[in-house]
């Protein structure tokens, strides 16, 4: 838990990390875009591509792990829905603060429903993903839940 919570606390990175094009409202083809990332980096961590999945990872989250195979190990470890789901479908994506953040329900392989929350940057003129909060939905079964949990948000 200690570093899930560290983690979020430097994922969701500091004032000023964001590129300076990132003031600009996504359009269509960047919602694509956004979706096809995640989605990208889902499929690397089913296939075990370490190298794949911290591609995808925007530069601040390639600094803080140095190397794929961490980055992999703390995906296991602490985003286990994220890491082997069995399924996934991606829902908003937020656009009310400085960074979109898109949302996607997963559901592991118990059955149990997770909203998993990506802020995003662009990187080089490309979407990569600047964390992950992951937050268990109110009732824990897959079909009609009632509503997610409380969203819990880490300070920057």
């Amino acid at each position: 838990m200690i570093a899930r919570t560290a983690l979020l606390l430097l994922l969701l990175a500091p004032p000023g990390a964001a590129a300076a094009d990132d003031s600009t409202a996504p359009g269509e083809a960047d919602r694509r875009a956004i979706r096809g990332v995640i989605a990208a980096q889902i499929d690397a961590f089913r296939r075990d591509d370490a190298e794949a999945a911290f591609a995808l990872a925007a530069p601040g989250i390639q600094v803080k792990f140095g190397n794929a195979a961490a980055f992999l190990a703390m995906v296991r470890a602490a985003y286990r829905p994220v890491y082997r789901p069995a399924e996934v479908s991606f829902r908003a994506l937020d656009l009310s603060g400085r960074t979109p953040v898109q949302e996607v329900l997963v559901v592991d392989s118990g059955g149990a429903a997770h909203l998993a929350f990506y802020p995003m940057r662009r990187a080089d003129g490309a979407w990569r993903i600047a964390g992950c909060v992951l937050v268990p939905w109110e009732g824990g079964r897959a079909g009609l839940p009632p509503r997610p949990a409380a969203r819990r948000r880490a300070a920057a």
